[in-house]
């Protein structure tokens, strides 16, 4: 396992798996400057290191993420509102869907304001039975940021969406599950294996071909039925071009399990 030193998450690297832990537990993992930077910096490193392969995201102590400090975005000498998105949160967004490896969230409690946006744009979402979303910028007088607007009515559709974001009543896990908000819900207690397990298992799958799926599935949302079926034809060109496509056709033939290296 392999640390990196962090003040406001914890980093961490073992079996192929980057397991990110937004470390705030006092404020609810409430997302300052701090802790925004070092997220970023952490989906980055990830997103060097050949050695990880999937992403693990979640919250120390019991809340997965309440959203923006209001504190630190409400002092005299704080920047404009837009600066701060702009500035801080749609780099984030950016780059958890460009990063071309899977990010699954393992959603320990409240994903509330920017933190729910963040659990949306994780690309597999576990959440634990005591978890919940909740789109509370209207609360204070604003609207939904971060990529909300944009990942939410692709999650669930346009009404659903609506209603999170209009209302801004929580989603308990069980409800956001039958949206399709979330992949699983599980016992609090079995969160982190369970997601765990979830990553290790993308971990061993042939990175270039999840980085390619990643691709497809992106532009899929922007593109028409003729324009996505060109674009997966050309990664596939690129993906039966790999070692782990020949390994992973040689252990079909050979009925053994493949041994991918990204390559």
């Amino acid at each position: 396992m392999t640390t990196s030193g962090f003040e406001a998450l914890r980093y961490e690297v073992a079996d192929a798996v980057a397991t990110i832990t937004l470390d705030r537990p006092g404020s609810r993992n409430a997302l300052d400057g701090t802790l925004k930077r070092e997220l970023l910096a952490a989906l980055r490193s990830a997103g060097r290191d050949a050695s990880v392969r999937a992403v693990l995201l979640t919250g120390a102590g019991p809340a997965f993420c309440s959203g923006q400090d209001l504190r630190e975005a409400s002092a005299a000498d704080a920047p404009p509102l837009s600066a701060i998105v702009r500035d801080t949160y749609n780099p984030l967004i950016i780059a958890m869907r460009r990063l071309e490896k899977p990010i699954v969230g393992a959603v320990n409690g409240v994903a509330a304001g920017a933190g729910a946006s963040i659990a949306f744009a994780c690309d597999l979402r576990v959440a634990s039975e005591s978890a919940s979303f909740v789109l509370a910028f209207g609360r204070v007088g604003l609207v939904p940021d971060s990529g909300a607007t944009w990942i939410l009515p692709r999650l669930v559709g346009p009404a659903r969406a609506a209603e999170l974001a209009l209302l801004g009543e929580p989603i308990p896990a069980r409800e956001a599950l039958a949206w399709g908000l979330v992949n699983r819900v599980v016992a609090s207690e079995d969160l982190l294996g369970e997601a765990g397990a979830l990553a290790a298992r993308l971990a061993t799958a042939a990175p270039r071909a999840l980085a390619l799926t990643k691709r497809a599935l992106n532009r899929a949302l922007e593109s028409t039925l003729e324009e996505a079926l060109d674009y997966e034809a050309s990664l596939q060109g690129i993906a039966g071009r790999t070692a782990d496509h020949r390994e992973g056709l040689a252990a079909f033939l050979e009925k053994r399990a493949p041994r991918f290296t990204g390559e």
